[in-house]
């Protein structure tokens, strides 16, 4: 199903160019006929256009790129005010700054002044200032917002440039040239296709016209838009389920544990192991002696049964005391060499005192015996 029908375009005026002694040559293969001196655009290419146009922007927003809408003539900033702000993207509405997008970190620092200057306002830091001053800094905010009001939320440069008036936004287009923006543009018989790497054959000046291409381009964005938002949502429970196996996972005694304390367990197991052997063999005989004669069995009660917990935790007692006294012996050693260079630098500084001393005195001896050489002559 097409995007948009063939009747809904006539309607608009869509098919309406230019006269026809302002053609522009290479916009010759998109009209179908001339009337009245008036160029007529093919709607046909258009529908197309349109169709692949819509593709492109709503595959754009669905990775989470970005449009930059762009209209300043009269007859398109309120439309593309309106449908951006639906949209949810950025837009450029009064006036097009030069740099805009090759100059885009200065551009942003003007962006986070106006931020600046509005948290300035709203915590009331103009009432300390003079009314002068608090003037110029309104002043300073309504300018700054009148000129970029619309790309306050773009904070890196677009993915995608969607252009109403070729000619009028001939800066724009250039810009996004020479970054390889990939421009999407309304192009009247008056344009030059050749600077828009997707063109909309298209009246550019008639307001239904204007709503219209520029609705449906708003509305890929919207589409792409939940399609990315439902993506997510199914990502969501698929990360949550990997992130709780992760934490699941718990580390090991070799992870966990160094190679000396690791053998010493080993061998605190096999110890237990074997006590575990040696008490079966005593059980055993236990046994047998009760399934014996009586009187041998005060004698076989008396035997006492090695417990494998009690060698288990005198062994890990062992190995514990070890560790602490290997601890404690390395701290002695750092507190004894750290007191000995502290003894040899308080030595060092002693000798040093003792020359200085030493220098101050034979100065002043020196002063003397030339005050009294003086004196004398």
């Amino acid at each position: 199903m097409a995007i948009v029908s063939m009747k809904s375009l006539l309607e608009s005026g869509v098919h309406f160019g230019h006269r026809t002694h302002k053609w522009h040559p290479k916009m010759k293969s998109y009209i179908f006929t001339e009337r009245n001196s008036i160029h007529i655009i093919d709607l046909q290419q258009t529908v197309k256009a349109l169709e692949e146009a819509y593709n492109l922007v709503r595959d754009t927003a669905a990775d989470g790129g970005t449009v930059l809408f762009v209209g300043t003539k009269r007859q398109a900033q309120e439309t593309i005010h309106d449908e951006a702000i639906r949209a949810g993207m950025p837009y450029v509405t009064n006036r097009w700054l030069g740099g805009m997008l090759t100059n885009w970190s200065t551009i942003r620092q003007r962006v986070n002044e106006l931020d600046q200057l509005e948290r300035m306002r709203d915590k009331g830091d103009f009432e300390r200032i003079t009314k002068k001053e608090a003037l110029n800094l309104t002043r300073r905010i309504e300018r700054l917002e009148y000129m970029l009001g619309g790309i306050r939320d773009m904070n890196q440069l677009p993915t995608m440039v969607f252009v109403v008036d070729v000619r009028r936004e001939e800066t724009a287009i250039h810009e996004a040239n020479l970054l390889e923006i990939p421009v999407v543009a309304m192009v009247d018989t008056n344009c030059d296709p050749r600077v828009v790497d997707y063109v909309i054959p298209s009246n550019d000046d008639a307001i239904r016209a204007i709503k219209l291409i520029v609705g449906i381009i708003a509305d890929a964005v919207v589409e792409g838009r939940a399609m990315r938002k439902d993506l997510e949502e199914e990502q969501e429970p698929v990360t949550e389920v990997v992130m709780a196996g992760i934490e699941e996972q718990e580390l090991t005694d070799e992870e966990l544990l160094g190679a000396a304390t690791l053998a010493k367990i080993t061998a605190s197991q096999e110890a237990m192991a074997v006590a575990e052997s040696a008490a079966a063999e005593i059980e055993a005989e236990v046994v047998e002696a009760e399934s014996g004669e009586g009187s041998e069995e005060g004698v076989l009660e008396e035997i006492e049964v090695e417990e494998p917990e009690s060698t288990l935790e005198v062994e890990v007692e062992e190995i514990l005391e070890e560790t602490v006294d290997e601890e404690l012996e390395t701290e002695e050693v750092e507190a004894t060499a750290v007191m000995e260079e502290a003894e040899e630098v308080a030595e060092h500084v002693e000798a040093q005192a003792e020359e200085i001393t030493a220098e101050a005195q034979e100065e002043e001896s020196a002063v003397e015996e030339n005050t009294d050489e003086g004196d004398e002559e």
